[in-house]
């Protein structure tokens, strides 16, 4: 019986030994893994810089503030002493138009070296103008009733104008037509007249008029 508790106080210290060997151990598992991560960070920072510098120099001053984007970085070590990276980026071209484009290079990790620079502009897909069925859509009923919405919000109005010039038409929720666009008013006979803007949404294959919103 004395033999066994005396074996008590070296077992405690072989469990608290254990766990310490097993929390260094993590430790260092947390720190290498810390490590890695910011390596690569390291090594897509300066493949973007690389790549950046590649742009501005074929592109000349058509490209300018070249930017990338981060979400779309893929870092895949190649071997023990290089990495490669793929990505996306962007730059503003002349006009101020955004260029997106594509972009991988490899990295030595020990010399910091970059090599394979290649990036490539992505086509665009050009945006189509919204081109509704207009068939059974009246546009003056459309505007009638805007005029008729600012009449009942000011009893006095006096003429009401609408700007022909200012017409847009839209998508809205559940395949409707929005008609927006903007108007003058007088408040009352003989005082100057005040701006407003409209908006008429429309079910298109009835051409029934579902709301109408002015703002003052």
């Amino acid at each position: 019986m004395g033999a066994t508790l005396s074996m008590q106080p070296f077992i405690t210290i072989m469990v608290v030994r254990s766990r310490s060997l097993m929390l260094a151990a993590g430790l260092c598992a947390l720190a290498a893994a810390v490590h890695a991560q910011a390596d690569a960070a390291k090594a897509a920072d300066d493949c973007e810089a690389a790549v950046a510098e590649s742009v501005k120099r074929v592109r000349g001053r058509d490209a300018q503030d070249v930017q990338f984007v981060k979400a779309k970085r893929v870092v895949t070590p190649s071997s023990d002493e290089e990495t490669s990276l793929k990505g996306e980026g962007r730059y503003r071209a002349a006009g101020g138009k955004v260029m997106p484009f594509s972009y991988s290079c490899a990295l030595n990790t020990k010399t910091g070296a970059t090599s394979g620079v290649v990036f490539r502009d992505l086509a665009q897909a050009e945006e189509k103008p919204f081109q509704p069925d207009l068939t059974n859509v009246s546009v003056q009923d459309c505007e009638g009733a805007a005029a008729a919405t600012v009449k009942s919000k000011n009893p006095r109005a006096g003429r009401i104008v609408l700007d022909p010039e200012s017409r847009q038409l839209r998508p809205a929720a559940d395949e409707h037509i929005a008609l927006e666009g903007r108007g003058a008013f007088e408040r009352a006979p003989g005082m100057n007249a005040s701006p407003f803007t409209y908006r008429c949404e429309v079910e298109p294959r009835s051409g029934r008029i579902v709301s109408v919103q002015t703002s003052l």
